[in-house]
Formats: C-alpha cells, sequence, structure tokens
C-alpha cells in the first residue's frame, strides 16, 4: 500500500508516508513503550494530522503501529513525574485536541489495529472513522484498574458501542477480544494477521474510487448530525446533500448512471 512514497518522514515517535494516491500512513513507532501517547507522540501526531488537513491531494489516512501492541493509552511514568493539576488539565486537553482532529479531518481515518488498544489507545480506535483489527487484537478501557476512571475515552467509547456495553467496559477495565469489538461496534472488521494489510487496501481502495469532494461533505455532516435533534438533523443533512448534487463529480455521477457507463471522475 505504501509503493511509491511521495514525500516520508521517518522518526521517532511515528513515521509519516504519503504515496502517489494520497495514501497517507501514519505508524507509530514506540514498540518499546507499547506505543504509549507520551506528550512528544501526542505532538506528532497532531502535526501529522494537521500536515493531512493542509494537503488537498490527501484521501485517506491509516493509523498503524510497530510492535505488540497498537497503542497502550497515556504514557503512565511521564504521568507520574509531575503529578500537578494544570500538568494533568494540559495533557488531557491535548489528547482531546487531537483527538477531535482525526474526527475534523475531511477524509477517511482507518485504524489498523494489530494488537491490544488501551485507555487512550482505545479511544483512538474509537475516535477514527473505521477500525480493521486481527483476531489477536484485544480492547479495554483499563484506567480504573490503577484507580483512575477513563472519563475522556468514554466520550470516544459511549459514541461507538451501546451504552451499557460502554459503561461496562469503563467500570471494569476488562479486556475484549477483537470479534467481541466488532459485535459491540468498536472495529468493522477482523481478520488474520496475514491479511490486515490487504484488508485495510480494500476499504482505501473502495474510499479511492469515490469523489474527494462528496466524501468530505459527507464525514462532515455524518458527524455533526450525530450531536443534534434529529430535526435539526435533517435540515442540515438535506442543506449538505443539496449543495454535494451541485458538485460536478455528483452530477457526472447521476448522468454516469442515466447513461449506464461509469463515471469519469
Amino acid at each position: 500500500m505504501n509503493d511509491r512514497l511521495d514525500p516520508s518522514v521517518t522518526s521517532e515517535p511515528l513515521r509519516y508516508e504519503r504515496d502517489a494516491r494520497g495514501v497517507v500512513t501514519v505508524t507509530l513507532n514506540r514498540p518499546q513503550a507499547f506505543n504509549a501517547l507520551s506528550e512528544s507522540m501526542l505532538a506528532a501526531l497532531q502535526a501529522a494530522v494537521d500536515r493531512v488537513a493542509a494537503d488537498e491531494g490527501a484521501r485517506v489516512v491509516v493509523i498503524a503501529a510497530e510492535g505488540k501492541a497498537f497503542c497502550a493509552g497515556h504514557d503512565l511514568k511521564e504521568m507520574r513525574a509531575e503529578p500537578s493539576l494544570d500538568y494533568y488539565q494540559r495533557l488531557f486537553a491535548q489528547c482531546g485536541r487531537f483527538m477531535m482532529s482525526v474526527q475534523q479531518l475531511g477524509v477517511p481515518v482507518i485504524a489498523q489495529v494489530q494488537g491490544i488498544a488501551t485507555a487512550a489507545g482505545c479511544q483512538l480506535v474509537a475516535m477514527c472513522d473505521l477500525a480493521v483489527a486481527v483476531r489477536e487484537a484485544r480492547f479495554a478501557v483499563s484506567g480504573i484498574n490503577v484507580g483512575l476512571f477513563c472519563s475522556t475515552p468514554s466520550v470516544a467509547l459511549s459514541r461507538n458501542l451501546g451504552r451499557k456495553a460502554a459503561f461496562e467496559m469503563l467500570v471494569t477495565g476488562d479486556f475484549i477480544s477483537a470479534d467481541e469489538a466488532k459485535a459491540k461496534g468498536l472495529i468493522n472488521r477482523v481478520v488474520d494477521a496475514g491479511d490486515l494489510q490487504a484488508e485495510v487496501g480494500k476499504l482505501v481502495d473502495s474510499i479511492l474510487a469515490k469523489p474527494r469532494v462528496a466524501i468530505a461533505a459527507g464525514k462532515g455532516l455524518f458527524y455533526r448530525q450525530l450531536e443534534t435533534g434529529i430535526g435539526a438533523a435533517y435540515d442540515d443533512a438535506a442543506r449538505t446533500m443539496a449543495c454535494n448534487m451541485m458538485d460536478p463529480s455528483a452530477l457526472e455521477g447521476v448522468q454516469a448512471f442515466i447513461d449506464k457507463r461509469k463515471p469519469n471522475w
């Protein structure tokens, strides 16, 4: 999926790669620390998302990881080194800004989960638009096990899972399997480890075959309407769809359907 990479940045704590199709792969690269979200990791992730947001040719983002863990959440050692209310407020605000930036991107973001995802790592999976995981992957919001309720992950979790399923994970800290995560709505697909990149590639190819402008408008509306009443949601959706319909790509797509041919996008 990363053939013909154009420009590439490699550094600890992550790798940023963009291919000629506009597919950006951001790889968490702190395997020795289970890809924990240290301050430097969060800053690097924010920079990566900001870079995608400024790239009009970007089409889709894949967030992957090196090592046994996808992401083990916040770096507890770093957190314990400076125990002050001001520090913790800044840290969780920094994390929240990054998570919201993922949702606000105009292109789909896919989590490619090859290992465990816990606490804020599970939150990251939930905040991605799509997620594919290997069968061996496990998920938990385990802060409660050290006396810390995963409050910020609960925001993402409660918007993906049913309330009771989300709350059970939050108050028990127990792991769920990839199959359970799929059944509960946290992830989209479960595959064998050797098929992970290929399965993500199928989603990428499907997205690339659609007009960028339609996906951008649709993603924005999708998340906006979730936070409003149904009347306001329908009003917003109608405006968004009308504007989308006036875009040349939609006009061409509809005409191609009428003409029984492939659209010329």
